[in-house]
């Protein structure tokens, strides 16, 4: 992990698209601001955690559900 000192005003570069600048700084809490290419999301930590595992459970509903259609098809034929 890297870890860098900023002060509100000042940036960090990630390659040449994305730029991360400190807004705020209000007590323990840092506003951040992040410019990046709209095809790079960008989302909270917690946020994309849910994404995941909200991924996760969709693959695996469609595996059960291509199990279901594939038993059905396969009484349907005999």
């Amino acid at each position: 992990m890297l870890i860098l000192t900023r002060k509100v005003g000042e940036s960090v570069a990630i390659g040449d698209d994305i730029q991360v600048s400190v807004i705020e700084i209000k007590g323990s809490q840092v506003k951040l601001g992040i410019r990046a290419p709209r095809d790079v999301t960008v989302h909270r930590e917690e946020i994309y955690l849910k994404i995941q595992d909200e991924n996760r459970r969709a693959a695996q509903v469609s595996t059960d559900a291509l199990g279901t259609v594939e038993e059905l098809l396969l009484k349907k034929a005999t």
